[in-house]
């Protein structure tokens, strides 16, 4: 801290000492005696001039006395300024001396310094680096999954396309429904089937929760695995700096140990996937099969059906026939009767057959709607 200066011959505003640079306003020579005494009228001029020499010290004085104070502020300022730098300067002197920068021992130089930080500069680079490569293959690892979900999609909507097909049009099971023994096995099915779809529901949630997405199990078990990566990285960036190569080495090699074993997950998933398409091509082969026989027994069932239409016309023409004399009739009655006769035989005869070729549909109708079942149980 600089001393203070002394004004204290600046604060008498008559005081001139010797020695002084100073001048008085009121100090005067010895010439200026003679000329007042002459001139009567110069008195109240020389006291004029007095007065204003007199103003002129005092502001003199006041804005020295301004400068001085501007000057203390500014030392002061000046003085905290330089104490914080000096601890600023200790401080990073002493981080030096206790930081890893420098040997133990020795004073940090410059050139360590610079050395070591563009050190910690390149090991940042190379760890930046790996993680871009990590984000690129975790990119690339959620196209494939997308694209296998979008796969697996298109399938279950094309089961459900063949479910509809698979269903009887309502008019058609109105009638069905109409016979109390195809009405009480409709609804056994019915029963069995509602049990059949509860059960594919939840193997179809297990699937969902086994595919890789945002919400699903293996996901998140994946979003897991790239934090813990992520962490793991960041620790490895911390032990970079001081050393520890060879834990670097084994966590890399346990990453890529992970790597292999999601490769052989994707391929295990990518066979499962041929293995349902080659079911559902199989499954659509018997439901072309089906559709087949079942187109054929319906054409049966028609020719049958134009059978009996034709017998009870032939039977409604005997019955509208004028009946004839008397005489006449006697003879024939007994032939009108036997024909009557083998027309109800033929036309109980087409009904039974009718009958059984219903029966028969209803049959295979039946087995076909189990296969059906079974199929989409398989799927």
């Amino acid at each position: 801290m600089a001393s203070k200066p002394q004004i204290d011959d600046e604060d008498d505003f008559g005081g001139d000492y010797p020695g002084s640079g100073r001048r008085s306003g009121d100090k005067r020579a010895f010439g200026d005696f003679d000329e007042e005494e002459d001139d009567v009228f110069g008195s109240n001029k020389k006291g004029k001039k007095a007065e204003e020499a007199a103003g002129a010290t005092t502001g003199m004085i006041l804005s020295l006395r301004e400068s001085l104070q501007n000057c203390k502020d500014n030392l002061a300022t000046c003085q905290a300024e330089l104490e914080a730098a000096q601890s600023e300067i200790k401080k990073w002197h002493s981080a030096f001396q206790n930081g890893p920068a420098a040997p133990a021992g020795t004073t940090p130089e410059p050139g360590l310094v610079v050395t070591y930080l563009q050190n910690l500069k390149s090991s940042e680079d190379s760890l930046k680096e790996k993680l871009e490569k990590a984000k690129k293959r975790e990119a690339a690892f959620i196209v494939t999954y997308a694209k296998r979900e979008q796969e697996i999609a298109d399938l279950k909507s094309a089961v459900r396309d063949l479910k509809k097909q698979l269903r009887p049009p309502s008019v058609q099971t109105r009638r069905l429904l109409l016979d109390p023994a195809i009405h009480e096995e409709f609804t056994r099915l019915k029963n069995l089937v509602e049990e059949k779809e509860k059960k594919v529901k939840e193997l179809q949630d297990n699937v969902a929760a086994v595919n890789f997405s945002a919400n699903s199990r293996m996901g998140k078990m994946l979003m897991a695995k790239c934090r813990t990566l992520q962490e793991e990285n960041e620790e490895i960036g911390a032990m970079a700096s001081e050393g520890k190569i060879h834990e670097l080495g084994m966590k890399i090699a346990v990453l890529k140990s992970q790597n292999t074993e999601l490769r052989n997950q994707f391929d295990a998933l990518y066979k499962h996937m041929d293995g349902l398409t080659n079911d559902v091509e199989r499954s659509n082969e018997l439901v072309f099969v089906l559709q087949d026989n079942l187109e054929a027994k319906d054409y049966e069932l028609e020719k049958l059906r134009d059978e009996l239409r034709r017998a009870k016309e032939k039977l409604s023409q005997k019955e509208a026939m004028p009946e004839k004399k008397e005489e006449e009739e006697e003879a024939p009655v007994k032939e009108e009767a036997g024909a009557d006769v083998d027309v109800a035989v033929e036309k109980e005869a087409a009904e039974e057959r009718v009958n059984e070729e219903e029966i028969n549909c209803t049959d295979e109708r039946k087995d076909d709607e189990m296969d059906a079942a079974e199929v989409d149980i398989e799927t």
